[in-house]
């Protein structure tokens, strides 16, 4: 891949490293560089632009704080999408990112049967006694990590924990339980340092936490997930209408899953 035009200029005092991480920002601004496209291993960047593999390692390093740059395990750096992802449109995390043209997967981090919290109870309209099952999951696009999704579903409507394999969704569709409508609540906030780990990002770099309750068509809850989704990579996007109109009495839906 040729980078196009970079000058260093080595009387600027700005530092080498930012000089160069300004100079891959603007060629990716200009569309010289296209995202998903791979930069070059470090060693030669470092000789294209004449600067040692440290700086550009740091530069590296920065551009993936800011999500320009993102790295796929074993395979290298890319320039990072930004994904803007409609916040009324009832959709699952693995066809969203099929429909992107990536490979979509999960990680377990827990998936338990027991009782809901006071908290859960409420959202789901349950005893504190009934059963419900928690999972939660490392959400990743191509190898890259983009969200954390801890799901709380009463038993009633999953019986059994082994029908969930890659989708919650289809897993609730083949029973007849995936929720048709949902409400949800965005908030910005910092990562946790396990946030971070997970995730793939410094400790209080950015994250969206979204709350939200998946209804079924008779009005039950079936569904209550909070998540926390990388703020550098997301843009959540709603579409807006002068009230009154008929669209705007219309209920938001859900994405989720």
């Amino acid at each position: 891949m040729p980078f196009r035009g970079i000058d260093m200029q080595r009387d600027d005092a700005t530092p080498i490293y930012m000089r160069l991480a300004n100079a891959i920002r603007t060629q990716v601004r200009d569309g010289s560089l296209q995202v998903g496209e791979a930069l070059p291993p470090e060693r030669e960047l470092g000789e294209v632009t004449g600067v040692s593999r440290v700086t550009v390692r740091k530069a590296i390093e920065l551009l993936m704080q800011e999500g320009l740059l993102s790295k796929r395990q074993g395979s290298g750096t890319y320039i990072a999408p930004h994904i803007e992802q409609p916040s009324s449109v009832l959709t699952g995390f693995s066809s969203d990112m099929a429909s992107r043209g990536w490979q979509s997967n999960s990680q377990w981090i827990q998936r338990k049967t027991g009782t809901p919290s006071p908290e859960e109870a409420l959202a789901l309209s349950l005893t504190t006694n009934q059963q419900i099952h928690r999972l939660e999951r490392l959400r990743t696009a191509d190898g890259e990590p983009l969200a954390i999704e801890l799901a709380v579903i009463p038993v009633l409507f999953l019986p059994d924990l082994s029908l969930v394999d890659k989708s919650l969704y289809t897993a609730l569709e083949r029973l007849g339980t995936k929720p048709v409508s949902g409400l949800q609540r965005i908030t910005a906030s910092l990562a946790t340092q396990k946030e971070a780990k997970l995730l793939d990002m410094t400790k209080g770099a950015a994250v969206l936490r979204i709350e939200r309750r998946g209804y079924l068509s008779d009005g039950r809850c079936v569904e209550f997930t909070r998540s926390a989704y990388r703020g550098d990579r997301y843009d959540f996007l709603s579409e807006l209408r002068v009230s009154g109109s008929p669209a705007a009495d219309g209920k938001d839906g859900l994405n989720e899953n």
